[in-house]
């Protein structure tokens, strides 16, 4: 990150799409990037409020919901967009898979690329180490969700599980970035599992409290999933006794309970 860029004030804005979309963009007070925009309107609206210019465009996974306003913006301006190289994704420039890096000049920002499949084959996350601020932040689609994970609609449950194993491992100070506003809902499932947790009471309280103000829940961070999240939690005995309690099934280790968490999750109501 260059001299000029470490004394910024970097911006991390949910922009609200659909019925419970985030589109994030990061900015430097000048340009922007766009991270998964589904659609195109809210972003152009928000840029052209903010007096921001398009930079780069950020895609996690093929999803409508997160591509589909990428050709109406690059009718605006001619950027590069980032994304997976196992999906197929036609406004891609650059191609990413775990292990890469990218490098945007303004706003500079520089992203480590982490593999996530489970949710779809090819999803990847983008993982940046440190704002100006020495904070980190991590964007990761459809992975994981407050208080909860994406559904698994093209891996499995293995795949799922090494993909949130390998966010959960970053920085507890990470904020997360995600791209669903499906908090409550979440908590409502996750005190199912993990009926006890304390933390994750506190957290129910808190997060109504920011809907009934017309508030995100997000982002959150990894330290806060780690202690109020049950899929990073499959592992806890306690958790293990609930599932077991509850769904009257064996639950042998944490894959186990893993895949019966998302298994309920999918009926849960």
């Amino acid at each position: 990150m260059n001299a000029l860029a470490a004394h910024a004030t970097y911006e991390y804005v949910p922009v609200p799409a659909f019925d419970d979309n985030y589109i994030w963009v990061v900015s430097d007070g000048r340009h922007a990037v766009v991270v998964d925009p589904g659609e195109a309107a809210p972003v152009r609206a928000y840029l052209a409020k903010r007096g921001w210019r398009l930079a780069a465009i950020l895609l996690t996974h093929h999803h409508h919901d997160h591509v589909g306003g990428v050709a109406a913006l690059l009718e605006d301006a001619s950027v590069p967009v980032y994304g997976p190289a196992g999906e197929a994704i036609g406004e891609i420039t650059q191609r990413l898979s775990g292990g890469d890096r990218v490098r945007i000049e303004a706003p500079a920002l520089d992203f480590a690329v982490i593999d996530v499949p489970g949710h779809t084959r090819g999803h990847i996350a983008y993982f940046q180490p440190a704002d100006p601020s020495g904070i980190p932040h991590l964007f990761c689609g459809d992975t994981l969700f407050a208080c909860g994970c994406g559904r698994i609609f093209e891996g499995t449950p293995a795949q799922m599980l090494a993909s949130l194993d390998a966010l959960a491992a970053l920085p507890g100070a990470s904020r997360v970035h995600c791209a669903h506003e499906y908090t409550l809902s979440n908590i409502r499932f996750a005190l199912a599992c993990d009926p006890e947790n304390a933390q994750l009471q506190a957290w129910s309280r808190e997060a109504a409290a920011l809907r009934e103000r017309g508030e995100p829940t997000l982002p959150t961070t990894i330290g806060h999933e780690r202690a109020v999240n049950p899929f990073l939690r499959a592992g806890d005995p306690a958790v293990q006794a609930s599932l077991a309690g509850q769904l009257h099934e064996r639950v042998p280790d944490r894959l186990a309970a893993f895949t019966l968490m998302r298994e309920w999750k999918n009926r849960f109501r």
